[in-house]
Parts: structure tokens; sequence; C-alpha cells
């Protein structure tokens, strides 16, 4: 049988000696949490096990053969894996697992990992042996704590409103990978287009003075090499380019980079561009561009918040670019690599976010179960072109800690000075916002114009905590139900487009009220699907859309306000 999502996982930094551990997998629900008592991390504890699943689709979800829409605050998973031949040292990653989870490898316990969005590993060099090995995952899942984000996912027992169907445990592919005893651990690559550089930040392991090297290839052909010698666990390069080749959404240029030491080969790409904002304007790499962007939450009917295959996420990027958007607001999920891999290379600009809901940012704890997370986010995806701007918090309340908002933008303007922060998207800024945005739900086009029209004589507006001569990002609108047979569960009943030309209509008046206004630099339409009983996607749930997607392109190809 073949292996679901059996692609290589973590594309910017790729080694050829990996092995996919997805498939089938004993699975079991522990509702007593009384597992460990009942031995079920131990070699012996097997026939405890009463289910199968296929990883790496979540109980919840169809592909995972099981479909229970439960809750579930406790889950085992076991399988049995072998290895070859050990010549180095065993990694083992998880592309996420929601949300506490602990593993163990031939009955010993090997790590525990705190968060349900973000990769993580563990080297498992000192518990695994050739031949057979045996695999113990438990992941603890406490969503109505009020601690750990939880994004979309439902409180309640049924899926209603804008919470869909939860996520328990892994939902991301899990894999082994086999290094040499000295490695390159991680690599931070930052562009310098104005000097046609890339500077590299590598941490390696166990290879104090030994050399790194670097070597920059522009389809196929050499433009860049340069090494150093590691300190410590350190290694930095500013490599010169002999052509620089700018990324944008219209030319996603990338290099190709090979970074060796010793014995380890890695494989990765990076993109030459630059994110300004300035006067009120959105530049890429100095050029004033209105982002046209869709929300886009990452769900699918099968897979739940699992992509069923590779090919659906590139299918996703491409039929959104058909409709005219430039990129999406990746919303209340922190998405696979294998997708900010695709933005990458077919030219998408996204922004980074957390799922920041259900996290009470009052509670000394929540603060315990966001922050490790989220710098794991930025440190994991800040190699990626695509990403030009980050998020942490989704419509938080003038009742949010302040110093839990104001520490988030700190944090990250530390861990990455080469992108702008929205605090807190949409309601309630706390004045630390590199940005201004707004949530927009009016559809009339004489009240839209009514109340953006005076921020182009320069006059502020009635907007919740305003901050005015900062750039305006309209990163909710739309929203708008288009009247299908069966009808939607729930919405607001005026705002409906009775049939197509009527959509048509309604996306017109708000997309053209922002790219005409200049003091506007973009805005995020709601939303590209429908996600189970939210209907307001300008598709449906399984990507077939609402209207041609040439009749939004033709609107959303004329030149905004802001452009140059």
């Amino acid at each position: 049988m073949a292996i679901p999502r059996s692609e290589h996982p973590k594309p910017q930094f790729l080694r050829d000696t990996w092995q996919n551990l997805n498939g089938k997998w004993l699975f079991s629900i522990d509702s007593g949490k009384s597992g460990v008592e009942r031995g079920m991390h131990l070699e012996s504890g097997k026939n405890v096990y009463d289910k199968t699943i296929t990883v790496p689709f979540s109980p919840e979800s169809e592909l995972s053969g099981l479909g229970i829409k439960d809750f579930m605050e406790c889950v085992w998973y076991r399988k049995t894996f072998d290895v070859e031949k050990i010549n180095g040292r065993t990694i083992l990653h998880f592309g996420a697992c929601d949300y506490r989870t602990t593993v163990w490898v031939n009955s010993k316990e090997v790590g525990s990992h705190i968060g349900g969005y973000i990769s993580f590993s563990f080297d498992i060099t000192d518990y695994v042996k050739e031949g057979s090995n045996l695999l113990v995952v438990r992941a603890e899942d406490y969503q109505r704590t009020g601690t750990q984000p939880s994004g979309k996912q439902c409180y309640a027992y049924k899926s209603e409103r804008c919470s869909y169907t939860r996520t328990t445990g892994i939902w991301q592919t899990v894999w082994l990978e086999f290094v040499p005893n000295e490695y390159i651990k991680s690599v931070k690559m930052t562009p310098d287009c104005g000097h046609s550089s890339i500077f590299i930040d590598a941490y390696c392991f166990g290879a104090d003075g030994l050399t790194l090297n670097a070597e920059v290839k522009y389809k196929g052909k050499l433009v860049g090499q340069d090494s150093a010698v590691v300190c410590g666990r350190n290694a930095t390069i500013n490599l010169k380019l002999s052509k620089l080749h700018l990324w944008d959404f219209d030319h996603p240029n990338l290099y190709d980079i090979v970074f060796t030491l010793k014995d380890d080969t890695v494989k990765s790409y990076f993109g030459m561009r630059e994110v300004s904002y300035e006067n009120g304007r959105f530049r890429l790499n100095g050029k004033s561009v209105f982002q046209r962007l869709v929300l886009d939450q990452g769900f699918y009917p099968d897979g739940i918040i699992t992509a069923p295959s590779d090919k659906a996420m590139i299918n996703d990027i491409k039929l959104s670019k058909s409709f005219g958007f430039n990129g999406a607001r990746l919303h209340q999920k922190i998405f696979e690599e294998r997708f900010l891999y695709h933005c990458d290379r077919l030219g998408y600009l996204v922004w980074g976010e957390h799922a920041s809901w259900g996290l009470n940012t009052s509670l000394p704890t929540a603060w315990q179960g966001f922050i490790p997370e989220w710098t794991e986010e930025i440190n994991r995806d800040y190699n990626h072109p695509s990403i030009i701007g980050w998020c942490p918090l989704n419509e938080s309340s003038k009742l949010q800690n302040k110093d839990f908002v104001h520490y988030l933008v700190q944090l990250t303007h530390s861990l990455d000075r080469t992108r702008p922060c929205i605090d807190a998207s949409g309601w309630w800024h706390e004045g630390t916002s590199d940005i201004f945005d707004y949530h927009e739900t009016e559809r009339d086009l004489k009240a839209l114009h009514e109340r953006y029209d005076p921020l182009m004589r320069g006059e502020d507006i009635d907007l919740p905590k305003s901050f005015p001569g900062k750039p305006v990002f309209i990163s909710e609108m739309g929203a708008i139900w288009l009247i299908e047979p069966g009808g939607p569960e729930w919405c607001i009943r005026e705002k409906m487009a009775k049939d197509e030309d009527d959509l048509v209509r309604q996306i017109k008046n708000t997309c053209e009220t922002f790219m005409f206004n200049n003091t506007i630099w973009g805005f995020c339409f709601t939303q590209f699907t429908d996600v189970e009983q939210e209907k307001n996607g300008i598709c449906r749930y399984n990507r077939v859309p609402k209207v041609n997607p040439e009749r939004i392109k033709a609107i959303l190809s004329q030149k905004a306000a802001v452009e140059e």
C-alpha cells in the first residue's frame, strides 16, 4: 500500500537520508488517562490498542479511517519501524501533533513537546537500534482550558458558526532523518538585495573547528560560493552573488543552495526580496504593491486541517491566483512547510499567523502555551520569501492582556527584523503594531465610501484604536453568502447575494472601494472556500468556484491607487 503524504516534509532543508513513517498505526483513546499504568508505552502493551489509524490524518478526519468527532483528551499511537544500519545520529521528526506530545522509543521516554501546530523533533540515537524498533506516541489535548491556542477548533460538541471540527494528535508527517555525528542543525538566511548577497547564520552540532561550505546556483549555473569555520556551534557567511534575480509574485525567482559540513549535505533554496512599509505603502523590492489577499483557513472536507495530498495544496494556490489574488492571509493555523514551499515557487504572498483563538491571555499558563510555539514558528519559517509579515493574534478584545501583546511584538521583532508585525488583527490594537488593520463587514457602496473616503482627506476615521499615519490594511472584508439550495445554517441574512451577478457586484463594491483609496495598501477577502457550515467562500468546500474566476480577476486586475 502506498504511503500517504509520502513527499519530503521539509523541502527547504532536505537530506536524501530520511524515512517516512506515515501509514497504518495502532491507535487507542485513553479516556481515563491510565495508559502509562496499563503499559501502553511498553513492548507488552500492544493488545491494549483497539483501533487502527492512517497517519498523518487526525482521528476526526475521514482520511484517518476513523472519523471520530467527539472530544478526545488523550490518545495513543503505536508503530514498529525498521532501521537497517546506524552510522551516525537518528532524528525523529513530527510535522505537528496536537497538543501535548510524549514519545517513547523501545519503551523508553525520549522527550515531550507542547504545541499543536508547529514541527518538533527528538534525537533518538541513544534509544534506537538496528533492526525492528517500537515507537509510541501519547497526545493530550485539553482544548477547553483557555491555556492552549486552538484556532478554529470548536469548543462545543458539534461544529458551529465559524468554529469547525477539532483536531487531536498527529496531523502532519512523522519521519526519521539519518545524519552524521557532525551535522548542520539549522540555517537562517537573510537576503541583502542592495549588496547582492545572502547572509547565512548556521547552527551546527558537534562541528567545532570544521568548515561549512555553501554553494549557490541559479537555474543550474554557479553564482556564488563561500565557506566559514564553525566556532562552537555557529558559522556565519556573507555570500556574494554574481547575478541578482529578485523574487516577487510575478517572478518567483529562487536560488538553489547546497551546504556541506564534512560528511553532511543539505539542499535548500532562498529568494532575494525585501519587504518594507513606507509612507502608507507596502513595498516589495522598493516597488509599491497593493496586496490582493484572500483568507485561507486551510481546511479540507476529508482531511480537516491536513491537506489530503501535496497536489491539493498546489491546486489551492493556483485556484486562488486564477481569481486574481496575489496572496493569502493564512488564518488561525500554522500551515505546513510544503504549503509555504509551493507559495515560494509559485509566487504567492502570505502572512504567517498563529491559532490564537481559545487562548485566555490573562492566565499565566496561556503565555507558557503560546510563546514557545510562536518562537518555533518564526524560526522554522524565517527563510520563506513568500512570508511578508507576522500576525500572532486575531480579533482580540480590549480586555486582552496588554503586557502579553506588547511582549509578543517585541519578541517577534527580536526574532525577525526583516518583516512587520501586526499585534492583534482586526479589532483592538495596543499601540505597538507596525500596521493598523481593520475587519470590515459592510458591503453597501455608499456606506463604505462615507467611512473610508475621509482617510484620503487626511482625516481620522471612527475605527477602534486608529493610529493616524500608520499603514492601513483591511485584513478581513467580504464574507458574502451566496443563496444556494439548502441555504446556510447561520449568516447575516440581509448581506446575502441572491445570485452570481449579485455576488460579483458586492465583491466589486468592496474591492474597488479599497483599491482606489490612496491611503489603503491592501485587503484580505473573506474567504477562499466554505468551511463546513460557514458558507461564505468564493469557492465551495470542495474547491468548486461559485463564480467564474475571470469575472473576479477582471476586478482585481485594475491598478490600485497606491501602485506606481
